[in-house]
């Protein structure tokens, strides 16, 4: 009981010890909160703007950046702009990555990229990359009015309506050359190292988004043409393969020429079509150094003897498909060595709608090749004929008698093959080139004045491209090989 009753005694003493001690500590607390507001008052009264990061976590490396906006914000001549300028500062990061796959679009030119693969657009229709501060064609799209301009893989786009396009983001330089259906365009177009620069007038219309066109040869054998990979491709090449069975499919070609690329998922699903169970179909290089194995599911396969079309404008998801198929599947490649797109894009949307899209990773074939600005080599390597890569004749221009020209060089050519006589091919317009243009006409039903012009133009440009296509060198050694497995 005492010591209990000490205790309690006790008590009251130390209670009254930890008061005072609470007390005073509290008051400290007190006084530096008091002081701390004091200074961050003088601060925000005295100090510079930069007061306003007062808590925020320091990036020191970004301090020029920082110091530049501000800078400009205050003391350039004029208001400016801060959307435009903090756009163009995120552009001029990704463009110094030197890597043109890589890009940041504004919201508008984030929709233009997301209408390519979705939807119909407006335009040309031709695929194009910035490569060395130079915007170059990758492919023209099918059917297209760049196609049919005569616009090939890797010609050089310098001018789009006399505004140069050099050092122009991709993005930048499709805003110049889409618009409205029914509207002209005129692209400065180099082909070839010092040749000299060549206009091309093209009318924009719809392009829409085929991406399959099938078609039966003789024989049983079908052909099936991938122009890119968008959202519904594989769909697209299911139900035309089921159109080319119900017609007695025997055999397949699957032309990948001037297939720019576009969705990796859709490369995937195409590539499983073709390829075993378990094989691989492609690989992806990380950073980090890991390797993510993409293999062939189960589902339904393309048991028919198949071989592969490509050429230089096959790139990207085209190039893997391709690669897939030959490593995995041995279908032989037949035409040209590819482009050489080794690497994966994937983009990242702001909240205004903007996004950047930059590689991520790079990719290897089945047996770990990295084909980046190398390509694939065909297994048979079959060249195009040399007038399937004459320049595009302008039906503006006036091509008659004495005009001295490469237009005349390119015609000349076009007439022989086709079996007229337009004499010596040598760009001089004379009396045999005016009467090979005559017969021409008469054949085709066009008044016989024996100018280049107009129609005529244009009826000639037609006839050498359908002659190609009933003549095309890829595509019978593509029937050769089949023809052979067949036996």
């Amino acid at each position: 009981m005492e010591e209990e009753q000490n205790q309690r005694q006790e008590s009251p003493q130390n209670a009254g010890f930890i008061k005072m001690k609470k007390f005073r500590f509290v008051m400290l607390i007190f006084l530096i909160v008091f002081v701390t507001a004091g200074i961050t008052i003088l601060a925000l009264s005295f100090g510079d703007e930069k007061a306003v990061n007062v808590g925020m976590q320091e990036r020191a490396e970004f301090n020029k950046l920082y110091n530049t906006y501000d800078k400009l914000k205050k003391s350039y001549f004029e208001d400016v702009d801060q959307e435009k300028i903090i756009d163009g500062a995120i552009d001029g990061m990704v463009k110094a990555l030197d890597d043109p796959y890589s890009d940041y679009m504004t919201k508008e030119e984030s929709k233009v990229f997301q209408d390519s693969i979705t939807s119909s657009f407006e335009g040309i229709g031709a695929e194009i990359q910035e490569k060395d501060g130079a915007i170059v064609v990758v492919s023209p799209i099918k059917g297209s009015p760049a196609e049919k301009a005569g616009i090939k893989p890797n010609d050089k786009i310098t001018e789009v309506d006399g505004k140069s396009v050099l050092g122009m983001s991709a993005n930048e330089a499709v805003l110049l050359i889409r618009g409205e259906k029914g509207t002209k365009v005129t692209l400065t177009v180099e082909r070839k190292e010092g040749e000299e620069p060549k206009k091309v007038t093209i009318i924009r219309d719809e392009i829409p988004i085929n991406t399959v066109y099938p078609e039966m040869l003789d024989n049983g054998i079908a052909k099936i043409q991938i122009t890119s990979f968008s959202s519904h491709t594989d769909k697209d090449l299911s139900e035309a393969l089921k159109e080319m069975e119900e017609k007695g499919m025997k055999s397949l070609i699957l032309d990948l020429r001037k297939n720019p690329g576009g969705l990796l998922d859709q490369a995937v699903n195409i590539s499983n079509l073709f390829v075993p169970k378990g094989k691989m179909l492609f690989q992806v290089a990380y950073k980090d150094g890991k390797v993510e194995e993409y293999v062939a599911k189960d589902g339904k396969k393309i048991s028919v003897p198949t071989v592969v079309l490509v050429d230089e404008g096959s790139a990207s998801a085209a190039e893997i498909l391709a690669a897939a198929v030959s490593e995995s599947a041995n279908i032989p490649l037949i035409g040209d060595k590819t482009f050489g797109k080794g690497t994966v894009q994937t983009t990242d949307e702001f909240q205004d709608g903007s996004n950047i899209k930059y590689t991520m990773a790079k990719w290897l074939t089945p047996d770990g090749n990295w084909i980046h600005e190398k390509g694939i080599e065909p297994d048979k390597k079959v060249a195009m004929p040399k007038y399937a890569s004459l320049s595009f004749i302008d039906p503006d221009l006036k091509l008659k008698v004495d005009t001295v020209s490469q237009d005349v060089k390119a015609a000349e050519e076009i007439l022989k093959e086709l079996g007229y006589d337009p004499g010596k091919v040598d760009s001089y317009f004379d009396e045999e080139t005016k009467g090979a243009v005559e017969e021409f006409q008469k054949e085709e039903s066009l008044k016989a004045s024996g100018v280049l012009t107009g129609d005529t133009t244009v009826a000639l440009m037609n006839k050498i491209r359908d002659h190609l296509h009933e003549n095309d060198p890829q595509v019978k050694e593509a029937v050769k090989v089949l023809s052979k497995k067949k036996k």
